[in-house]
């Protein structure tokens, strides 16, 4: 791996920091399954909406939500 800086005159301090963010990156890359499947967020799962108490079916059902209030 090499790296260039192009721009400016960064410490040794500087770049320790700047080259040890990205080896760290890297090897996160390198460590995940390549077929993985991110982590889906809370708001987006359905079963948060399904665990809830669905309504019982009767003749004024149709004037309920299945959305929890």
């Amino acid at each position: 791996m090499n790296i260039k800086v192009v721009r400016g005159n960064p410490t040794p301090e500087e770049l320790a920091a700047a080259l040890a963010v990205v080896r760290a990156r890297a090897a996160a890359a390198a460590a995940t399954p390549s077929g993985a499947e991110p982590p889906r967020d809370a708001w987006s799962d359905p079963s948060r909406i399904a665990a809830h108490r669905v309504p019982r079916p009767g003749p004024v059902s149709w004037t309920r939500t299945y959305w929890p209030s």
